[in-house]
């Protein structure tokens, strides 16, 4: 087998097989550490690898060299000429998306307009290449959907193969002339930056947080673009993603072992225990008070 996963950290890593020389692996951090992950990967591979939060380094040769990939960038890698396996260490709380495709794969997909793709040129194509790039707006929405979509199994394969190719396409779709690129709700990149300054206002004030409207006319969006774009780019209605992200510090909070349940539930802004106690049963189907215990 070409890929082989070795000793990683539980729930760090997903993994789905798209098709034969095609894979897509979703990481993400949870916990409140680093985290190191290994993974074999043969010369025969293109990597492409997104970073949505946090950060990650890529080390490579033992150890003696490394890449830091920072939030909402990218990094292609692809050499012919020896294998590059996956060395990660993640940040706590990092999100990384890495599509994995075979050069016979890859060349199949372009073969009409491989010459419009840089590594595929007559001069490249048994070359080592290597770059790093920003990740656009749409190609954020994107990336965001393969990590937070939430489907019947039945046909998970079919969607994530169907946003694997649009990531794809919105990563090589990139004219020296744009400074726009479109996606159904949101008009320009100022409205994304806009809808991710709402993420961190409401996560800021995650005790006391402002109304869909204070929050529409604090940042300047339209009520309708706050409530689709926040949806288009991080999965989940604003205050849905904020329910989520409440559960999961009242979580590591609990598991710190440095708070009780009542000092837990009104960091994360529930004035009554009895209200915590419901919402963190909603979220994790146990009391925290069995939570904590079970960490024990």
């Amino acid at each position: 087998m070409e890929i082989e996963l070795k000793n990683n950290a539980p729930g760090i890593l997903e993994e789905t097989q798209i098709e034969t020389g095609f894979h897509i692996l979703k990481f993400q951090n949870e916990t409140n550490e680093n985290q190191c992950v290994v993974r074999d990967i043969d010369s025969s591979y293109i990597q492409f690898h997104f970073c949505i939060k946090g950060a990650v380094t890529f080390n490579f040769n033992n150890g003696s060299y490394s890449i830091n990939l920072s939030e909402e960038n990218s990094l292609l890698l692809y050499n012919p000429q020896r294998d590059l396996p996956m060395n990660l260490e993640m940040q706590t709380d990092a999100w990384l998306i890495t599509v994995l495709i075979s050069i016979k794969k890859f060349h199949a997909l372009f073969s009409k307009e491989a010459d419009y793709i840089p590594f595929l040129g007559e001069g490249n194509r048994d070359k080592k290449y290597y770059t790093d790039a920003d990740i656009s707006p749409s190609m954020a929405v994107v990336l965001n959907q393969i990590m937070s979509y939430s489907l019947h199994p039945s046909v998970k394969l079919l969607y994530l193969k169907a946003k694997c190719y649009e990531l794809l396409s919105l990563y090589f779709n990139r004219p020296e002339d744009a400074n726009i690129e479109q996606c159904p709700f949101l008009v320009d990149e100022e409205n994304v930056l806009k809808i991710r300054k709402a993420k961190e206002i409401i996560i800021a004030r995650m005790s006391e947080p402002p109304t869909l409207q204070e929050l529409s006319k604090e940042i300047g969006l339209p009520l309708k673009k706050l409530k689709d774009g926040f949806k288009q780019i991080y999965g989940e209605p604003v205050y849905a993603f904020l329910f989520d992200y409440k559960m999961e510090v009242a979580r590591q909070l609990l598991a710190s072992g440095g708070h009780n349940v009542n000092e837990v539930g009104l960091k994360v802004g529930y004035s009554t225990a009895s209200h915590f106690i419901a919402a963190f049963k909603k979220k994790f189907g146990t009391t925290p008070k069995k939570y904590v215990t079970g960490l024990s």
